[in-house]
């Protein structure tokens, strides 16, 4: 049945068919449609057509992916199994010509011996229109008429580019459908990398003498490089841990993998603060990270419940902040270079009482350097306020100064990880 003649009949039948046509996923489906839609509106000026690829293969073969001919249509892009391969014959002169080629008297063409001869039966005219990627004829659509006359010339230039943009949308379609395979398997694969970084923190947070805890941890993808841990040591001592790998995504979360397999087999845990951070740094140097361009910065401390203090040193990490009588004490000392970057590194060891009601934040630089939409820092300044705003347990207190960077961050994507720790002293 052909469209009626009138234009506002046609462009109406047009408009549904290109709506149609949008709410497909599937190119093996889409092709199906638009090749129906096109017989059904005398689009398509044929009696017989072909779909001819030489796509992924070396002159002069090629296939031959839909046939008006064939009762059941195969899916060239998952059943291309089925599909012949052929090596001689007029559509491989046709397909490598590069060229729009119109064949009259097309019976006297046809060599006896053609592979692909079946398909010209009772035909006398044909229209090779090529599909070009990159600039070659990679695909090409065959038009075939009884009519000896075939199809007017003057709407030969409309078919071709016609063929061209409908090849470009499937393979748009395509190349959409393969990369959110390619997305899917990634994200997997970085849930699963993800989920096992997780597993490396602390599952339950433990329970200090004279110390209340609370942790949050937030990556900016999938995966992260932050790590925190808490190492319990002898006399009730705990050894407390915050790192930052540099970069982000899985290649951090490696790194982050390797420097808590590394602080779990620490030596003697009786050595203090700047003792491990050069056994890391000279591990991570020597073995792992070292002249790549990464690095790790890292704050360690072993709190003693009996003497209530803290001994502590850095390598390159944002100093915690104390809160203490309405001021914050923040615990800078000398740090020393980030672990990774020079095995000669010197690491001092510092120490500090503690007070009941003493508020401390470790923290990575995400928090810190939070920007919201304006491009504005959060900046030490306001986590300092929001900690001396803050009252109550360990919990309370982070919970208020999560939601202060939140207020500030208002909404603006997280664009790199975020750990931070709150320790009361009670």
């Amino acid at each position: 049945m052909n469209i009626p003649k009138d234009w506002r009949e046609e462009l109406k039948f047009i408009v549904e068919f290109m709506r149609d046509l949008s709410r497909q996923t599937d190119p093996q489906i889409a092709a199906d449609l638009y090749g129906k839609r096109m017989r059904q509106g005398g689009l398509i000026p044929a009696d017989g057509f072909l779909s001819v690829s030489r796509r992924d293969l070396a002159y002069p073969q090629y296939r031959i992916t839909r046939s008006s001919a064939w009762k059941d249509s195969i899916n060239p892009w998952t059943e291309k199994h089925r599909l012949p391969v052929f090596d001689s014959g007029l559509l491989a002169d046709l397909i490598y010509s590069n060229e729009t080629t119109i064949v009259e008297d097309l019976s006297s063409r046809v060599a006896p011996d053609d592979p692909a001869g079946e398909y010209f039966k009772g035909m006398n005219f044909l229209l090779a229109t090529p599909q070009f990627d990159d600039g070659e004829s990679l695909n090409m659509t065959v038009v075939m008429t009884r009519d000896p006359k075939g199809v007017a010339r003057d709407g030969i230039p409309m078919m071709v580019m016609q063929s061209n943009l409908w090849g470009r949308s499937v393979l748009n379609s395509v190349l959409r459908r393969e990369l959110k395979e390619a997305y899917d398997a990634l994200d997997h694969e970085l849930k699963t990398v993800g989920h096992i970084q997780r597993s490396l923190l602390p599952q339950v947070l433990p329970v200090m003498k004279g110390l209340d805890v609370a942790a949050d941890y937030e990556t900016s993808q999938r995966a992260g490089g932050d790590y925190y841990d808490f190492f319990p040591l002898p006399l009730e001592q705990w050894g407390i841990f915050i790192a930052d790998v540099s970069g982000h995504g899985i290649p951090a979360a490696v790194r982050m993998a390797i420097t808590h397999a590394i602080a779990h087999t620490r030596p003697d845990p009786a050595v203090g603060p700047a003792a491990i951070l050069s056994y890391l740094n000279l591990t991570l140097e020597n073995l792992y990270i070292g002249k790549t361009g990464s690095f790790v910065t890292a704050f360690y401390a072993i709190y003693d419940p009996h003497k209530n203090r803290l001994c502590y040193a850095s390598a390159g990490h944002p100093p915690p902040r104390l809160a203490r009588d309405g001021s914050v004490i923040v615990l800078d000392g000398r740090a020393g270079l980030p672990l990774g970057i020079d095995e000669t590194a010197e690491y001092l060891q510092h120490q500090i009482p503690l007070r009941s009601g003493d508020r401390m934040v470790f923290y990575t630089d995400g928090v810190s350097e939070a920007f919201n939409r304006a491009r504005d820092q959060y900046g030490t300044e306001r986590l300092d306020a929001a900690l001396l705003a803050s009252r109550g347990d360990a919990q309370t207190v982070l919970n208020a100064v999560l939601a202060d960077v939140k207020q500030h961050c208002a909404g603006a994507p997280i664009v790199d990880d975020r750990t931070l720790l709150v320790l009361n002293v009670r």
